[in-house]
């Protein structure tokens, strides 16, 4: 579409759960709500329209076996954008993507750096891996690197033990984000089990990716203390069949992975239920394909969060969290139309029929 042509969505545009408007605007790529003066050439999309999609928790350059090349991810992002996710929290990634800022038909990326893990505990390639005495300094680098967060990699499995153990000690994850906070990094850390959480909260983290290992007694200090929570429900999903591939070697690791599994919607809806923040992330990149948000969402609505509230996870609260504008007035026309109401059925979120980018329309 041309810098000069007026795009006109029509319908129903949703601006907030509640807030539903007729018609917006798209002028010079910003959205707005008063019809312009004068605008020889209009576009008209129908439909009903809600900000660009979130996915909180994915990984651009990033595939099962460490950094892919330009191309590949180009891809993932052009995946994600065709899905109507246009605003990526990449969580965690090797490949310098950098250049993906300049290219106008691509989503926007909040990065968090690279992964930082325990020596041997982690996928290999994926992450620095390092000793508990290197954290402050790793996390500082990281820090600046990235776009306003910083990934730790929490808990994994430990060999020695058979079974998932936490990475750092305490006095490591205190000092490490109170440096990520003092440098404006707010920080996030991959958790699967149980151990590490109270120290990482106790210890000022901002969210936790996963938490397939919240229990009742975690949950009431994650509400307390405003962590948020990426379920990444689309990932767990794997959890039977990585249990059975680790079940000759670590018995216990399968055992424990399949009981997280197992309670996995108890889970999320308990820490919804207790007020804990919950955010859309499907983990793509790594085993996973992009493009899975609408899945993600569809699987909070099965474990008992409202239609509503998941769609807020992956839209308005989800833009609002990592700071990001939604459909106000002035902000950059990131939007998608869809032929139905996604309140009444999310599923509806998996057919896109516009996409609209910096105010493009290009699907």
């Amino acid at each position: 579409m041309s810098d000069h042509v007026v795009l006109h969505v029509k319908g129903r545009v949703l601006v907030g759960p509640e807030e539903v408007r007729d018609e917006l605007w798209v002028v010079d790529g910003r959205i707005t709500y008063d019809r312009p003066v004068s605008a020889a050439d209009v576009r008209t999309v129908r439909g009903w329209a809600l900000p660009g999609l979130v996915d909180a928790h994915c990984h651009v350059g990033l595939d099962r076996h460490g950094a892919v090349d330009k191309a590949t991810s180009e891809k993932q992002a052009l995946t994600d954008r065709d899905a109507g996710t246009l605003l990526l929290r990449d969580a965690g990634s090797p490949s310098d993507t950098r250049w993906i800022d300049a290219r106008e038909d691509l989503p926007r990326i909040i990065r968090a750096g690279r992964h930082i893990a325990r020596t041997r505990r982690y996928i290999r390639n994926y992450a620095h891996e390092i000793e508990p005495a290197d954290l402050v300094a790793y996390v500082a680098q990281e820090a600046r690197r990235g776009d306003g967060w910083v990934k730790l990699v929490g808990d994994w499995l430990d060999r020695e033990a058979g079974d998932l153990g936490a990475c750092w000690p305490r006095d490591a994850v205190e000092a490490a984000i109170a440096e990520a906070h003092r440098l404006g990094a707010r920080v996030t850390a991959h958790c699967f089990a149980e151990d590490s959480l109270r120290d990482l909260v106790e210890a000022g983290i901002d969210c936790i990716e996963h938490a397939t290992g919240l229990t009742d007694e975690t949950i009431p200090l994650f509400a307390e203390r405003g962590v948020a929570i990426v379920p990444t429900l689309v990932n767990i999903a794997t959890f039977p069949q990585l249990a059975d591939g680790g079940e000759t070697k670590f018995p216990r690791w399968s055992a424990h992975m399949r009981r997280l599994h197992e309670r996995r919607y108890d889970t999320v809806r308990s820490a919804y239920d207790a007020g804990i923040p919950v955010y859309v992330g499907t983990d793509a990149g790594g085993s996973l394909p992009h493009g899975l948000v609408a899945a993600e969402v569809a699987e909070l609505v099965t474990a008992g969060i409202p239609a509503t509230e998941a769609l807020s996870a992956t839209a308005w609260g989800a833009r609002s969290w990592l700071g990001r504008p939604g459909l106000d007035e002035g902000a950059p026309a990131d939007l998608v139309v869809y032929e139905a109401d996604p309140r009444a059925d999310v599923r509806v979120l998996a057919a896109p029929t516009r996409v609209v980018l910096r105010g493009r329309v290009i699907g």
